[in-house]
């Protein structure tokens, strides 16, 4: 995999799995297992797909490092704002049973 430096010295992979228009948990959780499986490492999911859920889990079955994965998710413009942000970025951090995102966009 290649990577581009961002400029706080985070490494990016410059090939991302996109879950977009993947609802289907089940779907969801294989596809990604399978994306993971022949290397992928950044995964990009958000709050609007609805399948955070099913991204965390792969990622946790995958048995690959949280340190080697770059994980984007984005707030639903609806939660916009500071408090709003927050708690929606706490949800998004429990249904993908992670500690921490590497990149958050405004969707």
């Amino acid at each position: 995999m290649e990577y581009v430096t961002l400029n706080n010295g985070v490494q990016m992979p410059v090939l991302g799995y996109g879950v977009y228009q993947i609802p289907d948990h089940e779907e969801c959780e294989r596809c990604v297992l399978d994306a993971i499986s022949v290397g992928y490492r950044s995964i990009d999911t958000a709050q609007a797909y609805r399948n955070e859920e099913a991204v965390g889990r792969a990622i946790k079955k995958s048995g690959v490092a949280r340190e080697e994965f770059f994980i984007t998710t984005k707030v639903w413009i609806s939660n916009a704002g500071y408090e709003r942000a927050k708690a929606s970025l706490k949800e998004s951090l429990r249904k993908l049973q992670l500690d921490y995102l590497d990149l958050v966009l405004i969707h």
